[in-house]
Formats: structure tokens, C-alpha cells, sequence
């Protein structure tokens, strides 16, 4: 019997298997492509609601922040749960890929389709007008991390606690709300009280702090706290409730 391949062999076989089954998949594409396409175009050319400064540099890291939180959360939650209920993750988890492995695998993936979408929409974007500031490509890098494994903890806790269904359901019902809440515009543009919970909210933190790092801010360090915050609470819960199997 032959022994099985090297761990970072088996990984990276995963996550080429996760990567192609996202691509393949026409209702992830519409959520991670199609509608954050749609966002930019629209949030650039209609007139309301009002904007602080060039629409464009208001609305583009907000799409971007969108995008993150489509693949890292409605995408995962919603396949996840499905492998689940089927029993893929606890086959998958007895194998020599183990659990650690696969979970790995599909956080490459996972990074690999926001890496496809960022070039996308950003090619978008720079058509439309938009002038990113430069120097805030290494704290956007920062806010991209910290945001998918927040968004990725919280697939994990829904896909690992609710039936295939409810995930489904209740995945894209908070897309649509995360989508009203802060990412595509900036928490200020709610007003007082409204912003500052908005501010809170993990989708709100990502998609201020990419405003911020993007348009020649500074590193908005209270996002930053506040999205670690939320992805350390998500990411417990996640541990201690996950099911591999129904």
C-alpha cells in the first residue's frame, strides 16, 4: 500500500478542487461577481444618497469589502452546510486530508476567488474613475485578511449548527442586510445614532476601514479592533459548536 501523499500536497489538492467547484458554480458567481459588479455600477451612476467626496472612491473598497464577505461567507456557509447534510465532511474528515487539511483547503480557496474577484472589480473600477491611494494597499492587505477569517468563522458557525436549509435561507437574508449595513456605504452616511452601530457591526468595520486605507486615510485602528473583536468571538463559537455531521 502505498503511503499517502505529503500534507501540503494533499492541501493544495483541496483547495484546487474547492477554487474549481466555487468557479463552477453559477449561483456563486452571481454573488460573488454579478451582484458586486452591479453594486459598483450602480452606486457610481444614481445620484442618491448623498456622498462625502467622489462617489467612486466612496463606493469601489466598499464593493471590494462586499465581495469579501460574499465569498467568505454566503459562498462557505452555503456550501458547507450542503457537504455537511450529505456527509462529505465526515468522510473527508477520516481521511489522510484530515480536518485540519480540509479547512485549510478551502481557506485557499476561499482567498483564491477574492484574489480573482479584487482584479475584477477593481479593473471596474479604475475604468469608472476611480485613483486608489497607493499607500494604502498594505493596510487594505491587512483589513482583507483580518475580514475573510471573520466572514469565514461566521460560515463555519452557521453551516456547523443549522440545517442545510436554514443556512441557505438565512445566509442570503444576511447577505442583503450586511449589504445595507455599512459595507457599500460608509457608516457615516447613516447618521447619529445609527452610525456608530453600524461602525460596530463586523460588515460596517471591514467596509469603513477600506475606505479609509484606500483613500488616502489612515489605518482606521478602531475597525481593525472591532473586526478582530468579531472574528475572535465568531471563531470561538465556531470551534465549540461545529458539527461535522448531522
Amino acid at each position: 500500500m502505498s503511503a499517502p501523499a505529503a500534507e501540503r500536497t494533499r492541501i493544495l489538492a483541496q483547495a484546487k478542487f474547492d477554487t474549481a467547484s466555487l468557479l463552477r458554480n453559477g449561483e456563486q458567481l452571481l454573488v460573488s461577481l454579478i451582484l458586486p459588479a452591479m453594486a459598483l455600477i450602480a452606486g457610481v451612476l444614481l445620484p442618491f444618497p448623498e456622498l462625502d467626496g467622489r462617489r467612486i472612491d466612496v463606493v469601489a473598497p466598499g464593493v471590494l469589502a462586499l465581495a469579501i464577505l460574499s465569498t467568505a461567507f454566503t459562498g462557505q456557509a452555503i456550501g458547507t452546510g450542503f457537504d455537511r447534510r450529505y456527509g462529505v465532511l465526515r468522510l473527508l474528515g477520516v481521511t489522510p486530508l484530515g480536518r485540519g487539511g480540509l479547512l485549510a483547503g478551502r481557506v485557499l480557496a476561499v482567498l483564491a476567488i477574492e484574489v480573482l474577484q479584487i482584479v475584477v472589480l477593481s479593473t471596474i473600477a479604475l475604468a469608472l474613475g476611480w485613483h486608489p491611494d497607493l499607500s494604502g494597499v498594505l493596510p487594505a492587505l491587512l483589513f482583507w485578511i483580518v475580514g475573510t477569517a471573520c466572514f469565514v468563522s461566521l460560515a463555519m458557525l452557521f453551516a456547523g449548527t443549522l440545517r442545510a436549509e436554514a443556512t441557505l435561507a438565512l445566509a442570503n437574508l444576511v447577505w442583503v442586510l450586511m449589504l445595507g449595513l455599512g459595507t457599500v456605504l460608509p457608516s457615516s452616511s447613516y447618521g447619529s445614532p445609527w452610525e456608530t452601530i453600524v461602525a460596530l457591526t463586523p460588515c460596517g468595520a471591514l467596509g469603513d476601514g477600506l475606505r479609509s486605507a484606500l483613500g488616502s486615510g489612515p489605518l482606521d485602528w478602531v475597525a481593525l479592533l472591532v473586526l478582530a473583536v468579531w472574528t475572535l468571538i465568531f471563531a470561538g463559537l465556531a470551534r465549540r459548536l461545529f458539527r461535522w455531521s448531522d
